[in-house]
């Protein structure tokens, strides 16, 4: 599809000179020789760019300008001025113009001006829909779940993401922490700028410092030249701390320093860096037992804990189940382009019983895999791993000690609930459930 150029122009030689000059760019071409002729243009089509001169008889170019800013906020407005009225030129840039071309000048001049506005046209475009795409990559409704837990997580999220306080996410690994706070940051005021993450955990000790502040040339052995840390990178956005209980000591004072301060120091240098950014943790570990244990900075604790959002684990949410399979369903299919239908009956009475170890990261990568491999219309049993559509009996598979599953459950449950002075709610948090799972499995034991 040809580019659409709208050239306003009263002198009828300029017109043709100009038309002539912009042929060799292959551009849909019309022309408009009084500015009324050109706002009915206007009104009724589209144009990637608007060349207009500035003075016209009645109606001039800055009404041009003002007329095609209001109705195609999009289109690239290329004023024509005589040296005389270049002010009103740069008057016209003020109003939102994208570039001004002085008479007399060149068709090689004209044409370099064509090709950028068109070209910036296009970054734009693509700047906004990768925007659109990411944004609906990790808007709320693909974090699914109908479950009351879930529920509760989505109303959390929706309050959180209008504002700038700090998150603390938390909950099992392959639970979703991540995608929670992508989507947090796509729903944000802040989505237009960078979302810049770091996983504590990948990182080794010794350089996840440089990694996060960055460092001056010649600060260590190797460091040849700066380097901008990612809390410099992400000014104006958010960053992810993914599991932050893995961070040093001495790292905890640097972070608080930032949470507190907002600025920080490169590696090397004695200048404080200020920055605007919202700061995002995730742990799959009990910081408030860490910080009793004084493996994590009690003040930094209650500095990320400003707004929690907990994540439950997939065992205690099972009605999520079906959507989530048919969620993979439809992703992988797409992604594949395949076109598996659903998942047997026997399979989705396994995923049901199964007690997913992995949350939900563990049953993206089963229905990856499935489809993917499969040339089936309805995956089975055959299609998934033996481990989980033929998991063992609870009441029968041995632990290395000699007890069964359920036996080594229960004592481990009953030594929780004792070393928690039978205090049910702290018992549950160590043991990363739910108080109502812990509640279930006490009155199934025959506790009261």
């Amino acid at each position: 599809m040809l580019h659409k150029i709208l050239i306003v122009e009263d002198d009828s030689l300029m017109q043709d000179f100009l038309k002539e000059a912009l042929s060799r760019l292959e551009l849909s071409i019309e022309s408009a020789s009084t500015g009324e002729e050109a706002l009915q243009k206007i009104q009724s089509s589209d144009y990637d760019v608007i060349l207009s001169d500035i003075r016209m008889p009645t109606l001039g170019g800055m009404e041009v300008l003002k007329a095609a800013i209001s109705s195609q906020p999009e289109t690239k407005v290329v004023m024509m001025t005589a040296y005389g009225t270049v002010e009103n030129a740069v008057e016209a840039m003020k109003l939102g113009a994208f570039h001004y071309v002085t008479k007399p000048f060149s068709a090689d001049e004209l044409e370099i001006v064509v090709k950028r506005a068109l070209e910036h046209k296009k970054l734009q475009q693509d700047n906004k829909r990768l925007i659109e795409e990411v944004t609906g990559k990790y808007r709320f409704d693909n974090i699914v779940g109908k479950s009351p837990l879930m529920q509760k997580v989505f109303q959390q999220i929706e309050v959180v993401s209008q504002s700038s306080s700090t998150v603390l996410i938390t909950g099992e690994t392959g639970t979703g922490k991540e995608i929670v706070a992508k989507g947090i940051h796509y729903s944000s005021p802040r989505k237009d700028y960078p979302f810049v993450s770091i996983n504590c955990v990948a990182i080794p000790e010794g350089l996840i410092e440089s990694e996060l502040f960055g460092h001056e040339k010649g600060a260590f052995t190797g460091a040849i030249k700066t380097n901008l840390g990612r809390f410099e990178l992400a000014h104006g956005g958010t960053i992810l701390l993914d599991e932050i209980s893995e961070v040093s000591p001495a790292l905890q004072a640097k972070l608080l320093r930032v949470l507190q301060e907002k600025e920080f120091e490169r590696l090397g240098s004695g200048t404080s860096i200020q920055v605007d950014v919202r700061v995002i943790a995730t742990s799959n570990r009990d910081l408030r037992e860490q910080t009793r244990t004084g493996k994590f900075r009690e003040d930094l604790y209650y500095r990320l804990n400003v707004l929690p959002i907990h994540l439950p684990p997939l065992r205690d949410r099972k009605e999520d189940v079906p959507l989530l399979v048919d969620f993979f369903l439809e992703r992988y299919n797409r992604e594949s382009q395949k076109s598996v239908q659903k998942v047997d009956e026997k399979v989705m009475e396994l995923f049901m019983n199964y007690h997913w170890p992995g949350n939900v990261r563990e049953l993206e990568n089963y229905m990856e895999r499935a489809v993917v491999i499969s040339k089936k219309a309805v995956l089975t049993q055959s299609d998934f791993p033996r481990e989980l559509t033929y998991p063992p009996s609870e009441g029968t598979q041995e632990t290395p000690g000699g007890l069964s599953l359920a036996q080594a459950g229960k004592n481990l449950i009953l030594k929780t609930l004792r070393e928690s002075n039978d205090n049910r709610t702290k018992a549950a948090e160590k043991l990363g459930i739910t108080s109502r799972t812990l509640r279930n499995k006490l009155k199934e034991y025959g506790v009261k």
